[in-house]
């Protein structure tokens, strides 16, 4: 492995919590796919790391809440021959994955509503009033 994975500033992924699983991959390669565990499988158990801070952990839960398994996020690697490169790929992956995750979101700018559109809204409820006020059949005699 080529070091900690660093999700954002000094939060990285923490080696202990990374769960491994490798099994033979699918596609071209010959002989050789058959007969070593090229394809690699990181899970990495969110709902129970210390390793994010509280509001990190709650916004990632929240965000990737579809792709999550009992507490528990899985990314898959088998893009190329060599189990080495596809660690790397499934590391760095589920690292942008959290990094994305993990972004606050944007603060609402406060806005305020044009007095010409609030006026405009007023009329037409005046115009459409006067309208069914006029349908009914009260001065018909």
């Amino acid at each position: 492995m080529s070091g900690p994975y660093v999700i954002r500033g000094s939060v990285s992924l923490p080696e202990a919590e990374l769960m491994w699983r490798f099994s033979r991959s699918s596609g071209p390669g010959g002989q050789h796919v058959n007969t070593t565990d090229s394809q690699v499988e990181l899970r990495f158990d969110l709902a129970k790391t210390e390793a994010l801070p509280p509001v990190w952990k709650d916004r990632a839960l929240a965000k990737l809440a579809g792709r999550l398994v009992d507490g528990v996020i899985s990314v898959r690697s088998s893009e190329h021959r060599s189990q080495w490169r596809n660690r790397e790929t499934a590391a760095v992956r589920l690292a942008s994955l959290l990094a994305e995750a993990t972004v606050p979101p944007k603060p609402r700018r406060a806005t305020r509503i044009p007095r010409g559109i609030n006026e405009r809204r007023l009329r037409e409820k005046k115009q459409r009033s006067d309208t069914k006020r006029g349908r009914s059949g009260r001065d018909w005699g």
